[in-house]
């Protein structure tokens, strides 16, 4: 690297530390640490949804993927449309009406404080492996490209990120995710541009190349559920999303910073449908990548011999100082925006759901002080996972699928049997939470025996639940009326009576005990 990308990476680290400072001096109780006094306009939360959902996992490991095989692992990110259609119009408000600051204090009110327990501690499991593979792939990538040691790049990473996150809250991580979407398409652009117009021949000649190899499919259509096919991967991602969109703190912590409902329903929309050209673009990106060294012949050094580590070498070798910086800036950008979301989110499960419960008499002033130090303890403990993963081999894309996979715990199946199910009791829950977790042992330990993909772990664990609890609450079945509420038919009911209420003059109430 440059002294012009060094000082391009150090220009744009400043920026997001600059945010972090100003908003710091407005940290002082947890509502603005953790959801921003419900003040952020719909396109700010939007963006921030974006930079939510795209990170280094993105800029590194769908290029990687791509340049590997084919386009299959682009099939989970499709299913987020279907997921919008059903999360936008009841799910958005529902949560924001329901709960304070964590998505996990409705299944506390739905199946008692175990269930909320629960939930949140799958959460947690689910996205510490997550923040650790971000920092792993931001970390490689930096390797790839400046040569340095993978484990001092992961720890340098952590300490700006944890710091970052301490002082700024959720108000800073939100703006900084606003800067970030913005470098994201620029950085998008140039690389495409170098990768399209460099080699001879020009854009015909990449596509022509990429076209008649067969990268640009989405894999296999057999109905097989033993092979990553569409319709693994399909059902894996169709579960995967419906849990971040309705059990994931991260995504409902940004229904919760809107202005209004109809702001939340917007961002959530504008966030989530951008999504979608950005992971094709990335995929595009890994597969004219491959063209690339296929037309030149250019050999790729040992120090790049992962698939993922392939664009950001080219990144270095073909795109002049100054712009590879620029990338590079972005990388560490959506990563840090990333991880501080986590970090914030983590933070505010943890004040929420255990500390609030068990410390009635604690303050605000100390709630606030608890909840920076599970930031710093989080982002110690993900630098530690990033550095275990950096050991390990493989496309980081199908470790992150099968990881997430296996420690979904259910959630998403959680949510429907809680929301759809007024029947289902706190007992018939807990029964369908630990048939969730016999199975995915079960599995996890016997692959043989198991037989299907790694990726459908959750899936099957999703369906268990809500199935098994739906079928469970027959048998134990729920008589609490306050606890019925709180269901889609139960809050359709609520929405009624709120609009009947507003013609008549009297408002809809902000939050809803239970």
């Amino acid at each position: 690297m440059s002294g012009y990308d060094g000082s391009v990476i150090a220009i744009y680290m400043a920026v997001l530390a600059g945010l972090g400072v100003r908003f710091s001096r407005r940290q002082t109780s947890t509502e603005r640490y953790f959801v921003a006094r419900r003040s952020i306009p719909a396109w700010a939360m939007g963006l921030s949804l974006l930079a939510t959902l795209i990170s280094s996992v993105t800029f590194i490991a769908y290029p990687g993927s791509a340049y590997a095989s084919d386009w299959s692992n682009l099939v989970p990110g499709l299913t987020v449309i279907p997921i919008l259609l059903i999360t936008a119009s009841v799910v958005i408000p529902f949560f924001r009406h329901v709960v304070r600051m964590s998505a996990y204090e409705y299944f506390g009110k739905r199946f008692g404080y175990p269930a909320r327990v629960y939930s949140s501690i799958a959460y947690a499991l689910g996205h510490f492996s997550k923040m650790g593979f971000v920092f792993y792939l931001l970390a490689l990538t930096a390797t790839s490209m400046t040569g340095w040691p993978t484990e001092r790049l992961i720890v340098a990473a952590g300490a700006i990120t944890i710091g970052y996150t301490l002082i700024g809250g959720i108000e800073a991580v939100i703006w900084a995710d606003v800067v970030q979407g913005f470098v994201l398409w620029f950085g998008i652009v140039i690389c495409l541009g170098y990768l399209l117009f460099l080699p001879t021949g020009g854009p015909a000649a990449m596509f022509h190349t990429v076209g008649t190899s067969h990268k640009i499919t989405l894999g296999s259509l057999a109905p097989d559920l033993t092979k990553p096919t569409v319709l693994t991967l399909g059902l894996y991602g169709f579960f995967y999303y419906l849990q971040r969109y309705t059990a994931d703190q991260t995504v409902i912590q940004r229904y919760l910073v809107a202005k209004s409902d109809r702001d939340a329903v917007r961002g959530i929309l504008l966030g989530s449908l951008l999504c979608v050209p950005v992971w094709i673009l990335f995929m595009l990106i890994g597969s004219l990548c491959w063209a690339f060294y296929k037309v030149s012949a250019e050999n790729i050094p040992a120090y790049a011999s992962k698939s993922d580590q392939v664009f950001p070498y080219f990144i270095t070798t073909h795109v002049p100082a100054g712009l590879a910086g620029l990338f590079l800036a972005g990388l560490f950008g959506a990563a840090m925006a990333n991880l501080s979301s986590d970090f914030n989110s983590l933070s505010a499960v943890f004040v929420e759901d255990y500390y609030r419960v068990w410390n009635h008499e604690a303050n605000d002033r100390r709630r606030l002080a608890v909840g920076k130090i599970v930031v710093a303890v989080s982002g110690c403990l993900c630098v530690a996972i990033a550095i275990v993963l950096a050991q390990s081999s493989g496309s980081a894309l199908s470790l992150w699928y099968t990881v997430s996979a296996v420690v979904s715990g259910g959630l998403a199946g959680l949510f429907l049997l809680a929301f759809l199910v007024p029947r289902a009791s706190a007992t018939a829950a807990y029964i369908a939470i630990a048939g969730c977790l016999v199975f995915t042992a079960w599995a996890t330990l016997h692959p043989r025996e198991y037989g299907l993909h790694n990726y459908m772990i959750g899936v099957i664990g999703h369906l268990i639940v809500f199935l098994g609890g739906a079928g469970a609450s027959i048998f134990f079945p729920n008589r609490d009326d306050a606890s019925r509420s709180l269901t889609l038919q139960g809050w359709l009911l609520t929405r009624q009576r709120a609009d009947v209420g507003v013609r008549r003059g009297s408002g809809d109430p902000p939050y809803i005990s239970g």
